[in-house]
């Protein structure tokens, strides 16, 4: 795979405090990557260090083949950035913005009008930004975000501010674009709308990165429990299922339901068990651990002592 960002050993310091430390990680071509972390995790520094916007204190960027760092960045054309907090002159239409934004670039005007439909403002295409709500705001950073199908895409909570309608368009739109080999970092504190959408995760502590992979090596490394819940019609109150092994913590939900936490390297086994049992289960539900509970064991395995 085409690498589109090359991170090396980077370090951002301010006086004593380490914004980023040691990061290193590839972007390549078409992938939809979520960086998480909590508030001051390091994780907008990085988009600003990609974006040339700040230098690193060491280490080494590689962006579209170019160091941001250097005083020319050329590929900076190719990038499209949404920040977390978007500000526009109040006084320039939606329309006038969008222009602006597609002279900068040097892509063609008209089709840089055509995302303000993409994200819900062709009717208020016309309207000052200064009496756009927040939302309007932030699909009108969206837009001038997407202009000229930028090979990197760099998104911090994009979604902030959004109805649902509104996000799945979004989220339709990068996928295509990184379909056709865009390559989209986002960051957010959505966890549930990034877990459905990103092909891997990267997850940042105090400007440490702490876990990077796909949701699928994250909870092999986890190797957090899988829920599973079962409705079963004849289960007495307080029966446990005979076939149920005591290793395996089960719990009362309500009624017939009950939850098991298996291990996973028994979740197999025991749907086998209940198979073979010939249980009389009404409904069943495998639930893997999701992007929340991963990232709150990292979070908790990178504050333990070493």
């Amino acid at each position: 795979m085409t690498s589109t960002v090359r991170i090396a050993e980077v370090g951002k310091w301010y006086g004593r405090i380490d914004a980023v430390s040691g990061a290193s990680f590839e972007l390549g071509q078409g992938e939809m990557v979520a960086l998480i972390g909590h508030n001051g995790a390091g994780k907008t520094t990085l988009m600003k260090l990609m974006l040339g916007l700040i230098h690193p204190t060491h280490g080494s960027i590689r962006v579209l083949g170019e160091n941001p760092a250097a005083g020319e960045f050329s590929a900076r054309r190719r990038l499209g950035y949404l920040p977390e907090n978007v500000s526009f002159d109040a006084t320039l239409t939606g329309r006038e913005t969008q222009r602006f934004y597609a002279r900068l670039k040097q892509e063609p005007i008209a089709k840089a009008e055509q995302l303000l439909d993409v994200v819900g403002l062709g009717a208020a295409a016309d309207r000052r930004v200064g009496i756009y709500s927040k939302g309007m705001r932030q699909r009108l950073g969206l837009a001038q975000a997407l202009i000229g199908r930028p090979q990197l895409l760099l998104l911090d909570e994009p979604t902030t501010g959004l109805d649902p309608e509104l996000r799945q368009t979004f989220y339709d739109a990068i996928q295509r674009l990184a379909a056709e080999g865009t390559t989209v970092l986002l960051c957010s504190h959505a966890l549930t709308e990034l877990e459905e959408r990103a092909g891997r995760v990267i997850i940042m502590n105090r400007g440490v990165k702490v876990a990077d992979g796909s949701l699928d090596e994250l909870r092999r490394l986890a190797q957090l429990p899988t829920r599973i819940r079962l409705k079963i019609s004849d289960l007495a109150p307080g029966e446990v299922p005979a076939w149920l092994p005591t290793s395996a913590p089960c719990r009362r939900l309500n009624g017939h339901v009950i939850e098991i936490d298996a291990p996973p390297e028994q979740k197999i086994d025991l749907l086998r068990r209940l198979t073979a049992a010939g249980t009389p289960v009404e409904d069943l539900d495998v639930m893997s651990p999701s992007l929340d509970e991963l990232y709150a064991h990292f979070l908790r395995s990178a504050e333990r002592p070493r």
